[in-house]
C-alpha cells in the first residue's frame, strides 16, 4: 500500500514537472510576445490606423472620403531637441508652441507615445522625413483626413474629432487610444462602429537611433489594417445642393423623403457651414468660432428644432376625423359660434374645400366633434376621455414620439394628452375650450420639421410610412437596418385620404399656395403659419408628388418668414421640380427665392428688434481665418 503511494506522489510532481517544460517550451519557443518586449530596444510595435469607410449618395457619388496625412508623435523621455531654434524652423512653429507642446505630451505621459503636430499632407511629410531623424523621441504615424467632395450636409454627416477622456473611460471594448479620432455627431457618430474599420499591427526593426531597418521576422506576425465599411445614402446630392442654394440667408429647414421607402433624399439646415473647417488642425478654433455665432449652425433644425405644425395639422385631423366616422367627405360647417376667425374665402361645404382654403371654423368643429364623441354627460370628464382617444390616433402619425432616424439627438416634441393638462389645471377640472388651440395645430403642439415631412410621406402614401432614415446600405453587401423595412401603419383606411388630397391639390392649384405650382407637376401640399411670440411668424409647407405616384415628399420651414405661401411653398415646390425633372421652369421663382433674405427679421436672445446682417456674403458662417494667434503651421522645404 504504502510503495502504491509512492508511485502515485512521484507521478503527481512528474506531471507537474512535464507542465512546466510545457509551458516554458511555449513562452521561450512558440509565443512571440515576450520575445518582442525582450527586443524593445530593436523591434517596435507599430499601430496601423485604418481609413474611415466612405459615404455615397444615392446616385453613386462620392460625398465623404479620406486624405491621407501624418501626425508627428512625442515620448517625451527619448526626446532629443539640442538646438530648440533649428527644430522650430524645420516645423514653421514658435518656440512658445513648442514648449507648450511638450508639456502637454509631458503631462499625459513621459514614456508613451503622444500627439505633437496632427495632419502634415504628403509633401509636408516627405519635406521633413529626413531631417526628423535627427531627433530622437520623434517619430511619424499614418493618419486620414476627412474630406467632403461639397460644402454641404455638415450636420446630417457629422463630425470626427480627437476622443476625450470621458470617452476613453467609458469605452465597453479597449479599442481607442489617447488622440484617437472618433465620430462625436451626425452619421459620423451613429455608425462608429462600422466606419471606423480594424486596426493593424506591424513589428518593424530599428537602430538605436530609431532608424527604420526593415520589417521584423519578414512580416510573419503582421496584421493587416482594415479599412471601414462604407455607408450608401439616400440623399441626392445634386438636390441637396440646390435646396441649400434655397436657403442661404434663411433660418429653418428643408427635409425631403422617398414616401415608399423612408430614405431621406434631403436635409438641410441653415444656416449651415463647411464640414471641411472641423475637418483640419485647427478644429478647436473653428468650433468655438461655430459655437458662438448666434445662430447656432451647429444645431441641426430638422431633427432637433420644435415649432407649432400650424395649419399642417389640419391634415391630420381632417383623416382621423374621416376615420372616426365624426365627419364625411361632404361634411361642412358654419362659422356660427366658433371663437375662431375665418379668413376671406369661398364656403367650405366639403373637407377638400376645408383643406384647399385652410378654414379655421371647420377644423374646430372637427375637433370638437372628435373630443366630445362618447356618451359622456360631464363636458371635464368627455374632454379628458375623448383628448386621450384623440392622442393615441395622432401618435401614430409619429407626432410626440422618437421617430427613429439615424440621426443623434432627435427631439420627440410635444403631444398632449390628459396627464398633461391634469398638471396645470388639475384633474377634470379643463375642458374642451381650454384646448381648441389644438384643432389649428397651436397650443401646446410641439413638432419637428422631420416630423411633417413624414406626414407627408404618409399622406403620399395613403396610410402608411416607413422610418425616416439618411444611410440605407452598410457595406458591399448594402446591408440594410432591418428596422427601416418594418411598415408603420396609421390607421386610417385608405379611401379616407382621398378627399384630403384633393383639397391638397386645390391648395396648390388655386389656393394658399397657388403662387408657385410648377407646370406639368401635380403637387399635392398645405401651407402653415406657426405663430412666433418674438417676431414674424414661421413659414411652413408640406407637400408630395407626383399625386399619382409620389416619389417625393417635402417638408419646409422658414423662420420670421410670415405665411406658408410667401417662403417655404415656393422653396419645397423649387425643390420636388429639381428632383424630378432636373430643371428649373419658373426662373423667375427661382431668382426671388435666392435672393430672399429672412435672416435681417430674426430676433435673437437677449434682443428685442432684429440684429443687422451683412447678407453680401452667401452664407453667414465662414471658417475661422489664420491670424497670428493661430497661422497653420507652414513647413519650410
Amino acid at each position: 500500500m504504502l510503495e502504491n503511494r509512492r508511485f502515485v506522489i512521484i507521478g503527481f510532481f512528474a506531471l507537474v514537472g512535464l507542465i512546466y517544460l510545457l509551458r516554458l517550451f511555449y513562452l521561450q519557443v512558440l509565443d512571440e510576445s515576450y520575445s518582442i518586449e525582450s527586443s524593445s530596444n530593436s523591434i517596435k510595435r507599430v499601430i496601423e490606423i485604418p481609413f474611415r469607410g466612405q459615404i455615397y449618395d444615392r446616385t453613386g457619388k462620392l460625398i465623404v472620403y479620406n486624405t491621407p496625412v501624418y501626425d508627428l508623435l512625442v515620448t517625451p523621455h527619448k526626446a532629443r531637441v539640442e538646438d530648440t531654434l533649428r527644430f522650430c524652423q524645420v516645423l514653421g512653429i514658435e518656440k512658445h508652441d513648442f514648449d507648450s507642446l511638450m508639456a502637454a505630451a509631458s503631462a499625459y505621459s513621459r514614456f508613451k507615445p503622444s500627439l505633437f503636430l496632427r495632419q502634415l499632407s504628403k509633401e509636408d511629410f516627405a519635406s521633413i522625413q529626413d531631417i526628423m531623424v535627427d531627433y530622437a523621441g520623434f517619430e511619424f504615424a499614418k493618419s486620414s483626413l476627412r474630406t467632403y467632395t461639397a460644402p454641404t450636409l455638415a450636420n446630417t454627416l457629422g463630425y470626427v474629432s480627437e476622443i476625450t477622456k470621458s470617452q476613453l473611460e467609458k469605452q465597453e471594448e479597449p479599442y481607442y487610444r489617447q488622440s484617437d479620432y472618433i465620430g462625436q455627431s451626425g452619421i459620423e457618430k451613429i455608425y462608429e462602429n462600422e466606419l471606423r474599420g480594424k486596426r493593424g499591427t506591424k513589428f518593424v526593426m530599428q537602430n538605436v537611433s530609431g532608424v527604420y531597418k526593415g520589417p521584423w521576422k519578414g512580416g510573419e506576425l503582421d496584421t493587416m489594417a482594415v479599412a471601414g465599411e462604407n455607408l450608401y445614402s439616400g440623399i441626392d446630392l445634386e438636390v441637396q445642393q440646390y435646396a441649400d442654394s434655397l436657403m442661404v440667408n434663411k433660418v429653418g429647414s428643408v427635409v425631403a423623403i422617398e414616401p415608399k421607402t423612408g430614405k431621406i433624399i434631403s436635409m438641410v439646415s441653415a444656416p449651415t457651414y463647411d464640414p471641411n473647417i472641423l475637418a483640419s488642425r485647427y478644429f478647436s478654433k473653428n468650433f468655438a468660432a461655430l459655437v458662438r455665432n448666434p445662430y447656432k449652425p451647429l444645431f441641426n433644425r430638422p431633427v432637433m428644432a420644435s415649432y407649432r405644425p400650424g395649419s399642417t395639422f389640419k391634415l391630420i385631423q381632417a383623416l382621423i376625423g374621416l376615420q372616426e366616422g365624426v365627419i364625411t367627405p361632404g361634411s361642412g360647417f358654419t362659422h356660427a359660434n366658433c371663437p375662431m376667425h375665418c379668413h376671406n374665402h369661398p364656403a367650405t361645404g366639403t373637407v377638400a374645400l376645408g383643406v384647399m382654403h385652410s378654414c379655421n371654423p371647420y377644423f374646430y368643429n372637427v375637433f370638437r366633434r372628435l373630443i366630445y364623441k362618447n356618451n359622456i354627460k360631464n363636458t371635464f370628464r368627455a374632454s379628458a376621455v375623448g383628448l386621450d382617444h384623440w392622442h393615441d390616433a395622432i401618435s401614430k402619425f409619429g407626432i410626440g414620439q422618437r421617430l427613429g432616424i439615424d440621426l443623434p439627438s432627435e427631439y420627440k416634441g410635444n403631444l398632449p394628452n390628459k396627464k398633461y393638462y391634469d398638471r396645470f389645471y388639475g384633474e377634470y377640472r379643463w375642458k374642451f375650450s381650454n384646448i381648441y388651440s389644438l384643432s389649428i395645430g397651436e397650443g401646446e403642439l410641439l413638432i419637428t420639421p422631420l416630423k411633417m415631412a413624414n406626414v407627408a410621406a404618409i399622406i403620399a402614401n395613403r396610410g402608411y410610412f416607413y422610418t425616416p432614415h439618411v444611410i440605407h446600405g452598410i457595406g458591399d453587401k448594402k446591408t440594410v437596418n432591418p428596422e427601416y423595412l418594418i411598415r408603420h401603419e396609421t390607421g386610417v383606411e385608405a379611401h379616407n385620404f382621398e378627399p384630403v388630397i384633393e383639397g391638397m391639390i386645390g391648395a396648390v392649384e388655386g389656393g394658399t399656395a397657388r403662387r408657385s405650382k410648377v407646370e406639368g407637376i401635380t403637387i399635392a401640399g398645405k401651407t402653415g403659419t406657426s405663430q412666433n411670440k418674438r417676431g414674424d411668424d414661421s413659414s411652413i409647407f408640406i407637400a408630395f408628388a407626383p399625386v399619382d405616384d409620389p416619389k417625393i415628399a417635402i417638408a419646409v420651414f422658414v423662420e420670421y418668414a410670415g405665411a406658408g405661401g410667401s417662403a417655404a411653398a415656393p422653396i419645397a415646390n423649387l425643390v420636388i421640380e429639381k428632383y424630378l425633372t432636373r430643371k428649373i421652369t419658373n426662373k423667375a421663382l427661382e431668382e426671388r427665392m435666392l435672393k430672399a433674405d429672412f435672416m435681417s427679421k430674426v430676433i435673437l436672445p437677449g434682443q428685442k428688434k432684429p440684429v443687422p446682417v451683412d447678407t453680401t456674403k452667401k452664407k453667414p458662417v465662414t471658417p475661422v481665418k489664420p491670424t497670428a494667434a493661430n497661422k497653420p503651421v507652414a513647413i519650410n522645404r
